[in-house]
């Protein structure tokens, strides 16, 4: 996953201990002008290197997938109490850049204004380490806001935009996340979106040598948009980017605590929501009822449609293999 393998994002006050020890170490190996010439090298060089690789560690947004790239935005929408998000983000690496290129150029200045007078040059390299100190202390808060950004974005469910998928929905209880055990031998993967508390099952199943996913979002395809907040509601709108068709659960008995008008009406809603994804309706738990006109008939206390109902979902995307060509 792109944001999984981001390194932790050191603070201002370790990378200032960091680049001025080493710069000690360094000139101690060596004497008068020298030393402080080295000090000045290995301090710039370690301030500058180290927030280089903390800006190009991170992915270019305008090239990453548009599922991840939304829900990124949502998470640190929501991470930087801000409506700018991703946009933020990339405004806290521009000024890391900046302190990059900075904290370089102070160690060319300096070295270069070195007089040939240990005791002088010693004191212009102190001037030279305040003035790095001061770039550091002025971009402590991005530093912060960037490591804070890569903690909310690292735990990401693992979402594979390039694998068929199809996404569960409907109502709480309606029998979801049965059938993804049912249909994936219980190989669920448990993911949390770091707005919410409610985890997302993320299951696989192979079809005609194809791997498929299956996604089930409890807190986000399971009520109403107008009861979800603005950041959820985003989150829905990243999901219609990875979602190739719609399985949604009826539960015609009732028996979930949704009357069935409700439930009909959230299916409509999701069907427009994710737009040209072909939808699915199953009624599920039939061995209850079975009382409402749908696409698949299933129970899976029962053991009856869940095959079927999987075929369906295959078959809505009609979903073909990539080839050698062959002559």
């Amino acid at each position: 996953m792109i944001f999984e393998s981001l390194p932790t994002t050191p603070t201002s006050e370790e990378l200032i201990d960091q680049a001025f020890s080493r710069a000690a170490r360094a000139g101690r190996a060596k004497q008068g002008v020298e030393a402080q010439q080295s000090m000045l090298q290995t301090a710039s060089n370690i301030l500058g290197d180290n927030l280089h690789n903390v800006v190009t560690e991170w992915p270019d947004f305008d090239h990453v997938d548009p599922f991840y790239g939304e829900l990124a935005d949502a998470i640190l929408r929501e991470e930087f109490a801000s409506e700018d998000g991703v946009d933020e983000l990339r405004q806290h690496l521009s000024e890391l850049s900046w302190a990059s290129s900075k904290t370089h150029d102070l160690g060319r200045e300096y070295i270069g204004r070195l007089p040939n007078d240990a005791e002088k040059a010693r004191s212009l390299r102190k001037q030279g380490f305040g003035r790095m100190g001061s770039v550091m202390d002025q971009i402590e808060d991005d530093l912060e806001a960037v490591g804070a950004a890569r903690d909310a974005l690292k735990t990401l469910p693992e979402i594979q935009p390039d694998v068929p998928t199809v996404v569960v929905a409907g109502y709480p209880n309606v029998g979801k996340s049965s059938f993804v055990n049912a249909v994936t031998n219980a190989s669920i993967e448990t993911a949390e979106y770091p707005f919410t508390t409610k985890s997302v099952d993320i299951g696989h199943f192979e079809r005609d040598h194809i791997t498929w996913q299956l996604v089930d979002t409890p807190g986000l395809l399971d009520r109403p948009a107008d009861e979800r907040n603005e950041i959820e509601d985003q989150a829905v709108s990243a999901l219609t980017h990875v979602g190739d068709v719609i399985l949604f659960f009826v539960d015609a008995s009732a028996a979930c605590g949704y009357p069935v008008a409700d439930q009909q009406a959230l299916r409509a809603e999701v069907g427009d929501r994710f737009g040209d994804a072909p939808l699915v309706t199953v009624c599920s738990k039939t061995d209850l009822s079975a009382e409402i006109e749908a696409d698949c008939y299933m129970s899976v206390e029962g053991g009856e449609g869940v095959t079927e109902t999987l075929t369906a979902a295959v078959d809505a995307v009609g979903h073909e293999p990539e080839l050698p060509f062959e002559e």
